[in-house]
């Protein structure tokens, strides 16, 4: 949580209540649902824009992260059928799939042989001939490889599905790809815990309360984990809180999530095309309320190719201290989607620049926020 320290806020606004908030954020005190709500109802993205850039900067003052990764999508062939999916193909019907051998996910991790990046991650489609086993050996092999290289694989949605067809534990599973050389998992599949939305747009996954056991199984066996959701659809704001007090609680009981990542519903090429985007005013003003309310969690991450480069930046003032890596321009999940980036590459150079061109400072990092070069 934020620490703890009164200080007179520095603005005022003329609702009372609103200005009760500013002050709990001021003096490191942690606010509840109802005021989490108050915020989204009421309050201007000036207002919260504000506050979250003063929680941002006590946390991180004007460093602003990134790493060196890049990407690997071994399917886009699966079992499950969500309504905001552009990119998966059912396994039935996937004559526009790809599935990759073990040989071309390998000679993938070959191209960055004695380049500088530090993390490879590792999701994809839930395919049913790619199992928990078939995994193990690609992150044996890959370890083998190169032993320096941070592993982040599998969405809680694949693990589920994974441990499910094995027969396993969460926490089996998770000792066999720990001991095969995985390092922690991102927080994809999380989309909306409520389970009512949940219905609506990805039925057949893993629902809130598995997802929430399988990171928390991470977490216990020593490693991190990364959160997301996904907003801008069907949900209410009534929704993104309860979404976000759940993985507050979870945070306060492990202490393993790394940082809490907003990914915005693009409404390309999927079943849920007739429902319009969110303006990008709506975007901030979440990136915002998601740094004042996750207050025990210490990054919030913009994910660059999504929001766009322009808009990433600035998210920086709302909020934000982290926009992903350089990745690849194999990335296709989201641009599948019509993100912002279709080609989702960035040298460190660009993405240097980019972060400097707002007065923040490059902080280089690898996937648990160690510090490898200040730029």
């Amino acid at each position: 949580m934020i620490e703890a320290a009164t200080e007179k806020v520095p603005f005022i606004n003329n609702n009372p209540r609103l200005q009760g908030i500013a002050q709990k954020i001021y003096n490191g005190e942690r606010i509840d649902a109802s005021e989490g709500l108050l915020l989204f109802n009421e309050a201007s993205l000036g207002f919260v824009g504000s506050l979250a850039n003063h929680v941002r900067e006590k946390l991180h003052g004007n460093n602003t992260y990134f790493n060196r990764n890049f990407h690997i999508e071994p399917t886009n062939v699966c079992v499950f059928s969500c309504n905001f999916c552009a990119y998966s193909k059912l396994y039935a019907q996937r004559e526009e799939g790809w599935e990759l051998s073990m040989e071309d996910m390998l000679n993938i991790v070959k191209k960055y042989d004695n380049k500088p990046e530090t993390e490879v991650h590792i999701v994809g489609g839930v395919h049913p001939k790619m199992n928990l086993y078939f995994f193990a050996d690609l992150l044996k092999s890959i370890r083998a490889h190169r032993p320096d290289l941070h592993i982040k694989a599998f969405t809680a949605v694949e693990l589920d599905y994974m441990f499910r067809k094995a027969k396993v534990s969460i926490e089996e599973g998770v000792k066999i790809l720990k001991e095969a050389g995985l390092n922690s998992i991102p927080g994809g599949g999380a989309e909306i815990f409520d389970e009512e939305i949940r219905q609506q747009i990805c039925a057949d996954k893993v629902d809130a309360e598995g997802w929430l056991e399988i990171h928390e199984a991470i977490h216990n066996a020593g490693m991190h984990s990364n959160a997301t959701m996904l907003y801008g659809h069907i949900e209410k704001y009534e929704h993104r809180i309860d979404h976000m007090e759940r993985l507050r609680q979870l945070q306060d009981k492990t202490g393993g999530f790394n940082t809490f990542i907003p990914l915005k519903f693009r409404n390309g090429d999927n079943d849920m095309s007739h429902v319009p985007e969110v303006s990008l005013v709506e975007d901030l003003k979440l990136y915002a309320i998601a740094r004042l309310y996750m207050d025990n969690f210490p990054h919030i991450k913009a994910y660059w190719p999504m929001l766009g480069r322009k808009n990433a930046q600035l998210s920086l003032a709302f909020g934000v201290d982290d926009i992903d890596g350089t990745i690849d321009d194999t990335t296709k999940i989201y641009s599948m989607a019509g993100a912002e980036e279709q080609t989702p590459a960035m040298t460190t150079e660009e993405i240097v620049t980019l972060i400097k061109q707002v007065n923040r400072v490059p902080v280089e990092r690898d996937t648990l926020y160690n510090t490898i070069q200040v730029y």
